[in-house]
């Protein structure tokens, strides 16, 4: 075993077979920098967990019902979303053009090597170390609701069905973009915003009240009001909508989420 050099590479397994995927996390379990987060046995959950957790590296088989392997990392790029890095763990070697041409970090073949597999983790470590971090975020502030002096007191247009309503920023829940379409869910009206992206939204909000948990949410923070443990070492934020809806806090949001509540 070997002593732990760098920083944890949170890591979702997507396979539909599950001895592959013990397989697998019995190797992994040599390399303490790996820390597997959530498995899938499907593509679309893979997806749903991708999405959700924004994890440094995913495996994935290439050949699955609903869904192949190739089609997740497409579906996801048609939808903007985060792009960790992908390792193909497929028995079939005829795939690896089409892989590489998505642009896929190394393409595995079973029964995986552990030393083929050292060498994909110790690629994944030199990449992640020179992907550029995330912008900052801004300080986040839970508890009740606090007068600030530079406050915006902007009104947001928010569309539903015929019908354009005008929300005060304060009342903002949350927003989400989803394929190109903003929904804004405010106290008592939910619908779709005119922004074309959530960093267009925020600029015209309180930089100090929104807070951008997750690539494809903007969160008000002084409507959060418990933060629920989810997959392992990560967290969701419950807001106080209607729904009581759970939102995913992302790996970067994650680490100032833990150092400002000592969680």
């Amino acid at each position: 075993m070997r002593d732990r050099a760098t920083a944890t590479l949170t890591t979702i397994l997507i396979d539909d077979e599950s001895l592959a995927r013990e397989e697998l996390k019995w190797l992994l379990n040599d390399f303490p920098e790996i820390e597997i987060v959530a498995t899938a046995d499907n593509g679309p959950q893979g997806m749903e967990l991708i999405e959700a957790i924004e994890p440094d590296i995913v495996f994935l088989d290439v050949q699955m019902p609903g869904l192949d392997g190739m089609n997740v990392i497409r579906q996801l790029r048609a939808k903007g979303a985060f792009l960790p890095y992908f390792v193909f763990s497929t028995a079939y070697d005829q795939y690896a053009v089409e892989a590489f041409r998505l642009e896929a970090m190394d393409y595995l073949l079973k029964p995986v090597d552990k030393e083929r597999l050292a060498e994909t983790i110790e690629r994944a470590k030199r990449n992640l170390s020179r992907r550029e971090p995330e912008p900052p975020g801004v300080p986040v502030v839970l508890g009740e609701p606090k007068p600030r002096a530079s406050q915006q007191h902007a009104k947001i247009v928010v569309r539903s069905g015929s019908r354009h309503f005008i929300v005060d920023a304060e009342e903002i829940v949350y927003a989400k973009i989803n394929e190109g379409v903003i929904t804004i869910v405010a106290k008592q009206v939910e619908g779709i915003s005119s922004y074309r992206t959530l960093e267009d939204l925020q600029a015209n909000l309180d930089a100090e009240q929104f807070w951008r948990v997750h690539r494809s949410f903007l969160v008000n923070i002084d409507r959060i009001r418990e933060v629920v443990p989810w997959f392992k070492s990560s967290y969701q934020i419950r807001v106080d909508d209607k729904k009581g809806t759970e939102i995913p806090v992302s790996r970067v949001q994650t680490r100032r989420l833990r150092e400002l509540l000592k969680l």
